[in-house]
């Protein structure tokens, strides 16, 4: 008698083990690529353009039909370079907002209004497509946020689209991360406990080592998350330190004491050839097994922390 009770205890605790195991939802990088496809059919989405408003106008109502609760923060930002102004607005989604542990996830969803890394002078004025460098990270939250409103948890998440990312000038990294330092500064929500910041993470030929500032401001996330990524046999993900940014990750620490880490591949395609601020930067350099490789690692995050 007792040995069939063992034998019915270890059955139950592997049924047990078994549906937490199945418990993280699975992450579509079809789905993902398909959200990076229609964001660039609206055109490049500087600041002020018809494909701006039309995204805008896309992203509040793919974010209202997932989250809890959706608005903009709208700013105005002064480019004292070019003596431009420009009207902008962070765009904010958060899932169960009461939850006592709050993480943050971001991107932003601007494209930069020059192609300044063209060879040819004559294109360096047009805007950019932003397949890449701006849909891909918009692209994984927001079938993250589709992820959320289907498999409800009991962390709070909020996803922030940001605007004004790149607006900046080359080597005045202040010019650049807009959204990021009037969030920062003008915090509408309470502090999230940390933050994970999407950027360039669509590349064909992704690669992923750990952000020098990341590593420097939220050391133990960036090990967390990159420990994850090998234990989940994620080959983008390298654990070696790469670049130091300046991006969205940097102003959420320096204005207002966030841990904030940023996911980036900055050799776009690689460490020879460049698509980064050109008219190269289009979808078909990008990969749905890229998004899935990311958002695999932020679905199994999240879910991990329950």
């Amino acid at each position: 008698m007792k040995k069939i009770l063992k034998i019915i205890l270890i059955i139950f605790i592997m049924l047990i083990n078994t549906g937490c195991g199945n418990a993280v939802p699975k992450f579509s990088g079809k789905s993902a690529f398909q959200y990076l496809e229609k964001q660039c059919s609206f055109g490049p989405r500087n600041p002020g353009s018809i494909g701006y408003k039309e995204c805008l106008t896309y992203l509040l109502q793919e974010l209202k039909a997932t989250a809890d609760t959706v608005w903009t923060q709208p700013f105005r930002y002064n480019d004292l370079y070019r003596g431009d102004s420009y009207d902008l607005q962070n765009i904010i989604a958060r899932f169960n907002p009461n939850a006592a542990k709050q993480i943050l996830l971001g991107a932003h969803w601007d494209t930069r209004p020059w192609s300044d890394k063209e060879s040819e002078i004559e294109n360096q004025n047009m805007p950019l497509l932003g397949a890449n460098d701006g849909a891909s990270g918009v692209a994984v939250l927001l079938e993250i946020a589709y992820i959320l409103k289907l498999n409800p948890t009991e962390t709070g998440v909020t996803i922030i689209f940001f605007d004004g990312e790149d607006l900046g000038m080359s080597g005045e990294n202040r010019s650049y991360a807009q959204g990021s330092q009037y969030f920062a500064k003008n915090l509408p929500i309470s502090k999230p406990d940390y933050a994970i910041i999407l950027d360039m993470v669509g590349d064909k030929y992704l690669h992923l080592p750990i952000e020098r500032l990341s590593y420097r401001h939220a050391p133990r996330l960036a090990r967390d998350i990159w420990k994850l990524a090998n234990k989940l046999n994620l080959p983008a993900f390298d654990q070696s330190l790469g670049y130091t940014i300046f991006d969205d990750h940097v102003p959420l620490w320096e204005f207002a004491e966030i841990p904030a880490i940023d996911i980036i591949d900055f050799d776009y395609p690689n460490k020879f050839d460049n698509y980064w601020h050109t008219q190269e930067d289009t979808p078909d350099k990008c990969s749905p097994a890229s998004l899935e490789q990311v958002g695999t690692l932020l679905t199994h995050h999240i879910y991990r922390t329950e």
